[in-house]
């Protein structure tokens, strides 16, 4: 059996890497319309930064794992082609600022049509508005032979992806179960999962369900993180502790513990795209009611970054112009270089605005990719890129921790307290750092959720 995939980015290269090493028998080809892409998967350093990937990539590549911009040959010799593309929030036209923008997956779709000579197996793996696999299905009936459509999202966590690849909490998979031909096709992919994922573990449900839970797990999970953030603003008012506040609550065996840790706000591609499908989906089935109790959630998460930065404004003698801010992680989270919605971009915008100088310290993100986020040049003089967190601290009126990289929390914090200016303050966006131990070094904190504990 032959996979290809389209689209080599944060989805498509990992899940194709480990169906390459847990089924050497099959042959998979990963392509993607971008030749620089392409070309760094081929090469030493890959696009995509998840702990694991690289020694897997390397184990696979070239034995039954080829990475090519050869589409239309990949296509034709596949049994079952992926659909792994951008599925974007419309910024023009109808929908735009909420509805999903499937124009990629339908120019994927329409590919896959024109260039098949028999009849496959199309699977929807980018996170897709309902009923997207009805677009698909009526550009594939048009030749004649005989595709079959399924529904197969992604749950993986970036920075921990190969791990839910390996080990996954569900396999969801959509299909038509009213057919021998639909109900066939489920069983097909099944079965390849089903070679290192327990049975009960692989969900089969009709195509709607399928990827109507894809968009409802992100928008569950996003409303559990904007629930204790908007508590932690409570928290900070009246003296309580967050962590403490969240322990409480995740104790509760109907609650749990998972997805209660506050910070600045989430991030990632898809939290916040889902949650504005889904306000979309509400909207356009005249469900104005549940829209704007979704939208909610996508409003405390604006309003989380948005009052962090006015907190180091204020705490900072309400100025910040030409003051050194030491900005420690871009990444939207640890162990990826993701910087896809990543709330570093709002508040360091902000702290733009006001014209301070930032100095950047992320081990994984480039400084062009900051610069690109941030819509400014590379010779912006309002901004530096620093090798190391000690250099982005020196002669830094604040440090503000954005990212909870591991590195973070073993710094000689007594070094970088010498090199700083007084009152050298931290605000700790991840609650990740050791509090005590910054006060008793003399540091000025913030915390999230934590009151006034400078």
């Amino acid at each position: 059996m032959r996979i290809c995939c389209i689209g080599a980015g944060y989805v498509g290269g990992p899940t194709m890497t480990m169906f390459a090493r847990k089924c050497p028998d099959l042959m998979v080809d990963v392509v993607d319309i971008n030749a620089d892409r392409i070309s760094a998967w081929n090469s030493d350093k890959l696009p995509v930064f998840e702990p694991g990937l690289d020694e897997i990539v390397r184990e696979v590549r070239g034995k039954n794992l080829f990475f090519s911009t050869d589409i239309d040959a990949a296509i034709d010799a596949a049994d079952i082609v992926f659909i792994s593309v951008n599925t974007p929030t419309k910024t023009y036209g109808y929908g735009a600022g909420s509805a999903a923008d499937i124009s990629y997956v339908e120019s994927c779709a329409r590919r896959i049509a024109e260039v098949s000579k028999s009849g496959k197996i199309v699977v929807e793996k980018s996170t897709m508005p309902v009923r997207t696999a009805d677009a698909i299905k009526s550009i594939l009936k048009s030749s004649g032979l005989g595709f079959q459509v399924l529904s197969n999202p992604e749950f993986l966590a970036e920075g921990t992806a190969m791990k839910d690849l390996e080990n996954p909490d569900r396999v969801l998979i959509g299909g038509d179960e009213d057919t021998p031909e639909g109900r066939g096709a489920i069983e097909a992919l099944a079965s390849i999962y089903a070679r290192w994922v327990p049975r009960e573990k692989i969900l089969k449900t009709n195509l709607w369900s399928s990827e109507l839970s894809k968009l409802t797990a992100n928008a569950f999970l996003a409303q559990r993180i904007s629930s204790i953030n908007a508590i932690s603003a409570l928290c900070e008012a009246t003296g309580a502790d967050v962590d403490e506040v969240a322990c409480a609550v995740g104790s509760d065996s109907r609650i749990g513990s998972k997805f209660l840790r506050s910070s600045v706000g989430y991030g990632g591609s898809c939290f916040q795209k889902d949650l504005l499908n889904l306000v979309y989906l509400c909207e356009h089935f005249n469900l104005p009611e549940v829209a704007k109790y979704w939208r909610g959630v996508i409003e405390i998460n604006a309003y989380q970054k948005r009052r962090f930065a006015e907190t180091i404004v204020n705490s900072l003698f309400r100025n910040i112009r030409g003051k050194r801010i030491a900005i420690f992680g871009f990444a939207f989270k640890e162990n990826t270089n993701d910087t896809r919605e990543s709330p570093a971009i709002d508040v360091c915008r902000d702290f733009l605005n006001e014209h301070a100088h930032l100095a950047f310290y992320d081990p994984k993100v480039s400084s062009l990719q900051i610069c690109r986020d941030l819509g400014i040049s590379m010779g912006d003089k309002r901004v530096e890129f620093c090798r190391t967190p000690y250099d982005a601290a020196d002669k830094a009126h604040a440090i503000v921790l954005l990212t909870q990289w591991e590195e973070f929390k073993n710094l000689d914090y007594k070094k970088i307290k010498g090199a700083m200016l007084n009152p050298a303050w931290i605000f700790d966006g991840r609650n990740c750092l050791d509090h005590r131990l910054l006060l008793e070094l003399g540091f000025s904190l913030r915390g999230i959720g934590k009151g006034n504990i400078a």
